[in-house]
């Protein structure tokens, strides 16, 4: 496992403080409804990593790579990386994968411990918004881009994750993924971008994230 205040924006935040604006408070209430009415999903993404400028640097160099997300609630969900490099994480309800093709490496931790205050516990694991709310502080924000936001901080002081924003399309009773924004506590930036979303796939099933091991390719269990 990613230019924000306008002077607009930063006046629709303070008005959203002090009023019982009902655009600012809908983006729990969209939340909330993608826990509870998205139970599996699937989606094409590209994910851009940003990491924080270097001393004498204005900017600093991005990455992007893409794949293919999925998931089932509330234990299993999958990241396929194809592009550059292939990588898989999977999350198959008691085991959290990640294996790196290029190193012939597999890392097998268990899930319950790995997971907690995670981006994975915001969009895959949380059955409710009672449930999220045990990890996170969550804040509605302004809606931009053609997506409602919420912004969501980890409540464990020593997560790896500073905030996660998360970006909602909302299509009558449906609700997707639109986007994910993920700071983390080194200063780097994770922006994922969600197309092709599908809404409870019937083709999506738990037997697709089980994890078997390639062959010839150690495991290593921290």
């Amino acid at each position: 496992m990613i230019d924000f205040f306008s002077h607009r924006a930063g006046f629709v935040l303070v008005a959203c403080a002090f009023s019982a604006s009902v655009a600012c408070a809908s983006s729990l209430d969209t939340l909330e409804a993608f826990l509870k009415s998205t139970k599996s999903g699937r989606a094409d993404f590209t994910q851009v990593v940003t990491p924080p400028a270097k001393a004498g640097q204005s900017t600093a160099r991005s990455k992007t790579s893409t794949g293919q997300f999925s998931f089932v609630r509330p234990t299993r969900f999958r990241f396929d990386y194809i592009k550059p490099f292939p990588q898989v994480i999977v999350a198959d309800g008691q085991t959290l994968w990640l294996y790196d093709a290029d190193l012939e490496q597999v890392t097998a931790r268990k899930q319950a411990q790995a997971l907690g205050s995670t981006p994975a516990a915001l969009v895959a694991t949380a059955v409710d918004l009672n449930a999220l709310q045990k990890e996170f502080s969550l804040e509605a924000q302004a809606d931009g881009d053609g997506l409602q936001w919420v912004q969501a901080t980890p409540k464990n002081r020593e997560s790896t994750i500073q905030s996660v924003r998360l970006g909602l399309r909302a299509d009558g009773t449906q609700v997707s993924l639109g986007k994910l924004e993920i700071f983390d506590a080194m200063g780097q930036r994770s922006v994922l971008s969600f197309e092709r979303f599908e809404i409870n796939p019937v083709s999506l099933s738990a037997a697709q994230f089980n994890f078997v091991t390639p062959k010839g390719v150690s495991v290593i269990r921290p």
